[in-house]
């Protein structure tokens, strides 16, 4: 979904807690913005609509979003703890107003969190990152339930299986 059509959809409550958030750090939040540009231009080359699904493609695409969040973040802060943590209050945020069934959310924030510790260990390597994650999505771990995530530490997980076309 492009980021316009999401805006779109947003009620006030949910563009308000956007806004306070992306007042409270303008310059994080213009880096997010272009994170998120970034992330979508790459999933959508690579991809096309799958990373919209459940499957390993989606999961590609949270564990590069907060990647990418991080990087940008820590080009303007130089701290890796301030960027990080931008990103986890970002998505986390956004799962918070996403309209996902639990199993969903939790994999997005799970997702989510492996992009941040491949940051952590691999800053300001973003293109190798892209083939990092194409590796780990044959290792993902398809889940079924929340409390399957702990044997999944820091790998990607999915819910279904997306068939390619």
């Amino acid at each position: 979904m492009a980021i316009s059509a999401r805006l779109r959809k947003m009620d006030f409550r949910e563009v308000w807690l956007l806004v306070r958030l992306s007042v409270s750090n303008p310059r994080f939040a213009f880096a997010t913005y272009k994170a998120t540009k970034e992330t979508l231009k790459t999933c959508n080359g690579l991809f096309g609509d799958r990373h919209h699904k459940n499957g390993k493609a989606n999961a590609f695409r949270h564990a590069l979003w907060n990647y990418l969040i991080s990087e940008n973040c820590y080009k303007i802060s130089g701290s890796s703890e301030k960027s990080r943590f931008w990103s986890k209050k970002v998505t986390d945020l956004h799962e918070k107003l996403s309209p996902n069934e639990e199993l969903e959310r939790e994999m997005d924030l799970h997702n989510n969190e492996v992009g941040r510790k491949l940051f952590k260990k691999y800053a300001g390597s973003k293109m190798a990152i892209i083939d990092l994650l194409k590796g780990m999505m044959d290792t993902a771990r398809q889940i079924e339930k929340p409390e399957e995530l702990q044997k999944a530490k820091n790998k990607l997980v999915f819910i279904e299986i997306t068939i390619k076309k």
